[in-house]
């Protein structure tokens, strides 16, 4: 036996034992996001304690194997211990994790920024500022575009254009501006003057005094994510744009959960041609390694702020980790990884194999109703099997069936009664076909 000071080799700890311990420490004192702590504190069932991660795969602290079904909450791209990724974050690490971007520059902010407007659609996205996630870089274009009306004496145009089941994040501003009421935070008491519509329609019918007073439109293009995975008619986002055009009120687009090729482009607002004046990306940004958040916008939006100091018409907004240095190293990597691998070219097989899984899907399963899918998106309803009808979502079914999908294989997370797939862009198409038939089998386990 060795003492505590020994050179010699310590002893191994057990696993169980620290997993035990983990388990505890989590109830006592970690406080879980969008998760009801009473009942996830009382429930019988130990929480799953992920350790590591490769490919499409994640490991729990037991060996046990399961697809990320939901790219770990829509953020990795490429896998998980992706080699082009990890060395690049290894070796920025060896030479700078971070700098204040008050006032100072790093390499591979300033390549990111570069990057991030060559790829960006168009030509005309040539300014990019950095913030922390999806939320952020939401509140950063409203205050961008609120401070341009300022900036230029539109001071009417105060007015911002959202929809209904839209989900922009959980900042004040952001949350205000969301078609979610339990997402508000306030009870919508704070944050910017919005008209929500449920349809493009409601919007065109707006006459010319309303027209004036807004001042931009935002939406998730193609798909609401957090509505239940609820696609947008086709043509919508053209029709928007030309709206704006013709009132010159700027667009938003929120690709947070849609951008870096989950629809089967880099970005969701390719499949229509459109541009907008305000891109706001996230999640994905970093290949689903690290915080990281932009916000694209056009040179008529930055000369606005251009001033003397006296002035004030800087656009005075910006976090600490702003452009971290190891961040933008992720995203840098994760970028070349498209080209390298020519990720994109992939996606049409995947995003076939997962239409035919859905289809199969619903002959199986009489609680499968609709099943809605854009690229490699895909969101399927739980209903009554003898009516269609949906369920009552205070059973919790959703997750009830995402739980147990947990024994086939499956990680993923439900929006109430629907069963979410969003699976890394580096899944196969046997994941795939498994992922889908996990569900399947799940609900069969629990619904009959």
């Amino acid at each position: 036996m060795t003492s505590p000071h020994s050179t010699g080799s310590s002893p191994t700890p057990d696993p169980l034992s620290s997993l035990a311990e983990l388990r505890c420490l989590d109830h006592a004192h970690f406080w879980h996001p969008f998760t009801q702590m009473r009942d996830w504190c009382a429930s019988e069932e130990d929480p799953l304690v992920l350790v590591s991660g490769r490919g499409a795969i994640l490991t729990d602290a037991q060996g046990n194997d399961y697809l990320d079904g939901n790219s770990s909450i829509w953020t990795n791209l490429h896998g998980h211990r992706h080699p082009a990724i990890d060395a690049a974050i290894r070796e920025q690490l060896d030479r700078l994790a971070h700098c204040s971007a008050l006032g100072f520059a790093n390499e591979p902010a300033i390549r990111l920024a570069a990057k991030l407007a060559e790829v960006a659609p168009g030509d005309s996205l040539t300014r990019v500022f950095f913030t922390d996630d999806g939320s952020t870089a939401v509140e950063c274009a409203c205050r961008m575009a609120a401070q341009y009306r300022e900036r230029v004496g539109e001071t009417e145009r105060r007015r911002f254009v959202a929809f209904d089941g839209a989900y922009h994040g959980d900042t004040i501003g952001a949350a205000s501006l969301g078609g979610i009421p339990v997402f508000h935070g306030l009870n919508g008491a704070v944050g910017y003057p919005v008209s929500r519509f449920s349809a493009v329609k409601e919007l065109e019918a707006l006459d010319e005094t309303a027209a004036r007073e807004v001042n931009a439109v935002i939406i998730e293009p193609l798909i609401q994510g957090a509505a239940g995975m609820r696609l947008w008619p086709a043509g919508m986002l053209r029709r928007l744009r030309e709206w704006c055009d013709r009132h010159d009120a700027f667009l938003i687009l929120d690709e947070v959960m849609t951008g870096f090729g989950r629809t089967g482009k880099l970005f969701a607002c390719e499949h229509e041609e459109v541009v907008p004046d305000f891109l706001c990306l996230a999640k994905g940004l970093t290949g689903g390694y690290l915080p990281l958040a932009a916000t694209l916008t056009t040179e008529r939006v930055f000369a606005a702020f251009l001033g003397r100091y006296e002035e004030q018409r800087t656009f005075f907004y910006g976090h600490s980790y702003c452009g971290n240095a190891l961040a933008c190293a992720a995203a840098l990597a994760s970028l070349r990884v498209f080209e390298e691998e020519r990720v994109l070219g992939a996606l049409p097989a995947k995003i076939a194999a997962l239409a035919d899984a859905l289809r199969e899907a619903k002959e199986r399963c009489p609680h499968f109703g609709e099943a809605r899918q854009i690229g490699l998106v895909a969101g399927i309803d739980l209903v009554e099997a003898a009516t269609g009808k949906p369920l009552d979502w205070r059973e919790e079914t959703g997750a009830k069936i995402c739980r147990q999908a947990r024994r086939y294989g499956l990680l993923t997370r439900p929006i109430l009664d629907t069963l979410t797939l969003m699976p890394p862009l580096c899944v196969t198409e046997d994941q795939i076909r498994d992922s889908v038939s996990a569900l399947v089998r799940a609900a069969g386990d629990l619904l009959g």
